[in-house]
């Protein structure tokens, strides 16, 4: 064989490594169920985004048809997030939701009228049963991803359990995670890499961590928002960098990453959790455009 076209066929080889192929050609069987409603490109990457916590019903409707109308606009799948409680809040006089009742009811008002999967993150072992009917997508915060009786009891509900990884472990040290929850005869697992601890009061993106957790034959997430957390403020109040929220999303994708969270509201300023490194609303449409072109590319 000639040296040049030798050369050629090793790089086109290799390049099958370098750039994975698009994500959805080959998605699993429980992520087409899950966005069987959806009209997509099948070559993109899917989005988890929405505020932080359920606040009100004015902010989840509103957000939910903003962003479920550019993600037809640009052919992206998309599951609708907010949490219905937030357990670990800083200071003891945060906000940490509207009640579960209202907040499970307001987020299956979303799923039920906007036609999308939602997903909030549970806490303890009892929250899986409890919350299970009103989600597609049981989120593991990042703290209790060790948490053996929380990990089998959100599998034990047959739902997708998205496994933030612990801000304190490495990529390949989920694969126990990952083993607790298909052990449990669940085989719809997700991973979600949300950038680990640097010091006292701030966080690093390590991204070999996506392509390790990739290894371990799951969907993987780039949390855009919480890697960019300033976590533990002597305020009480957790600080952020939404400037960043672009570049981290951006080389999450040339990575090669399978979906994106975006936490976003209307008005950060006044959210009332996470305010500090959630995505304006109105900024969320233009670095889609963009996240959809570097895909694209690959």
């Amino acid at each position: 064989m000639p040296i040049f076209l030798h050369l050629t066929s090793n790089i086109i080889h290799l390049s099958s490594y370098i750039f994975p192929p698009p994500y959805l050609c080959c998605m699993e069987k429980y992520l087409q169920d899950l966005f069987a409603g959806q009209s997509y490109n099948e070559k993109n990457f899917f989005l988890i985004a929405g505020p932080c916590v359920v606040e009100s019903e004015e902010l989840v409707m509103e957000v939910a048809d903003k962003v479920s109308t550019i993600c037809k606009e640009l052919g992206i799948p998309y599951i609708f997030k907010a949490s219905y409680r937030k357990a670990n809040r800083t200071s003891a006089s945060s906000f940490t939701g509207l009640g579960d009742d209202t907040g499970l009811s307001l987020i299956d008002k979303v799923r039920k009228t906007y036609q999308l999967p939602a997903t909030s993150d549970i806490h303890a072992h009892e929250e899986a049963t409890m919350s299970a009917p009103y989600l597609d997508v049981l989120q593991i915060p990042a703290f209790l991803c060790r948490q053996t009786d929380l990990l089998l009891s959100a599998a034990e509900t047959g739902k997708i359990v998205n496994v933030k990884k612990g801000q304190f472990l490495s990529g390949p040290s989920m694969k126990f995670a990952v083993e607790k929850i298909k052990k449990a005869g669940n085989e719809k697992v997700m991973l979600t890499e949300r950038g680990n601890t640097f010091g006292y009061t701030d966080l690093v993106v390590d991204y070999r961590n996506i392509t390790w957790m990739k290894e371990l034959n799951v969907p993987v997430i780039m949390d855009c928002t919480h890697s960019l957390q300033q976590p533990n403020q002597t305020s009480g109040v957790t600080g952020g960098n939404p400037q960043l929220i672009g570049t981290i999303a951006k080389a999450a994708i040339a990575t090669g990453v399978d979906g994106l969270f975006i936490e976003t509201h209307p008005n950060p300023s006044v959210a009332l959790s996470d305010g500090a490194n959630m995505l304006q609303l109105d900024k969320l449409k233009p670095l889609l455009e963009q996240l959809v072109k570097i895909r694209k590319a690959l």
